[in-house]
C-alpha cells in the first residue's frame, strides 16, 4: 500500500469503528478546555477530568481566576504534575485575557500561541474543538501511531503533524485526531500491543 491507500484505509476504519467521538476533557466554553487543555500537559485525561470540577467551583473564569493566589491553584491541580508551573501560566493566562481580550479566550493561533503555558498543540487543540477551525493536534498517541502504521516518519510532533495533514483531507481533521485517540488507547496502545486486538496494524502489516 502507499501512504495515501494507508491513510484511507485508516481513515474508514477508525470512522467505522468510531463513529461519533466525544471530547475526552470535560469543559463547558472555550476557556475551561484551554485550563483543561493546558493541564493534560504530562498528564492523563482521566486525571484532569477528576481535578478540573475542584478547580472550576472556585474559578471557572478568567476573572475569578486571576483572583485566586497562584498558591491556591498550585495545590488543586498538584496531582495533575508539573503543578508550580501550570499554575503560574493558568494565573498568567487569565490576567492577559482579562488584560487584553476582554475577558474571553481569543479565537486566534497567534495570539493563543503567546499565551502562558500555551503551545501549538494546545492551541491546536482548542482552536478544532472550540471553535471548529480545522487542526490536527499531534499528542504522543497519535505521532506513535502515525510512525506505526507508516504514515509519517518524523522525528517530532511538528513533522508528523506536517505528514498527516498533507495525507488527509481538511475536513476530517478535527474527527480524525480524536478518533486516533481514542484507537490508540482501545487498540494499539504501546505497551502490550496484540496484532489479533489491532484490526490497523493487523491488516497494515498483512
Amino acid at each position: 500500500m502507499t501512504k495515501k491507500q494507508r491513510a484511507e484505509f485508516v481513515a474508514r476504519k477508525l470512522e467505522e469503528l468510531y463513529p461519533e467521538v466525544p471530547i475526552p476533557l470535560k469543559h463547558k466554553d472555550p476557556y475551561t478546555l484551554l485550563i483543561a487543555v493546558l493541564l493534560s500537559a504530562q498528564c492523563t485525561d482521566k486525571r484532569v477530568n477528576e481535578i478540573t470540577p475542584k478547580l472550576f467551583a472556585r474559578a471557572d473564569n478568567p476573572r475569578d481566576m486571576a483572583a485566586l493566589e497562584v498558591s491556591e491553584i498550585e495545590d488543586i491541580i498538584r496531582p495533575c504534575g508539573l503543578a508550580p508551573r501550570k499554575a503560574k501560566a493558568i494565573h498568567e493566562l487569565s490576567r492577559i485575557l482579562l488584560e487584553n481580550y476582554d475577558g474571553q479566550v481569543p479565537e486566534d493561533w497567534k495570539a493563543l500561541e503567546s499565551l502562558p503555558g500555551v503551545g501549538h498543540k494546545t492551541a491546536s487543540v482548542v482552536m478544532s474543538q472550540a471553535f471548529g477551525h480545522p487542526a490536527f493536534p499531534v499528542d504522543t498517541h497519535i505521532h506513535r501511531l502515525a510512525a506505526r502504521w507508516g504514515l509519517s516518519d518524523g522525528k517530532n510532533v511538528k513533522k508528523t503533524e506536517e505528514d498527516l495533514k498533507r495525507l488527509f483531507p481538511k475536513d476530517l481533521w478535527n474527527k480524525l485526531h480524536l478518533q486516533i485517540i481514542y484507537y490508540g488507547r482501545e487498540k494499539c496502545p504501546a505497551r502490550g500491543h496484540k496484532l489479533e486486538n489491532c484490526p490497523i496494524c493487523s491488516a497494515l502489516e498483512s
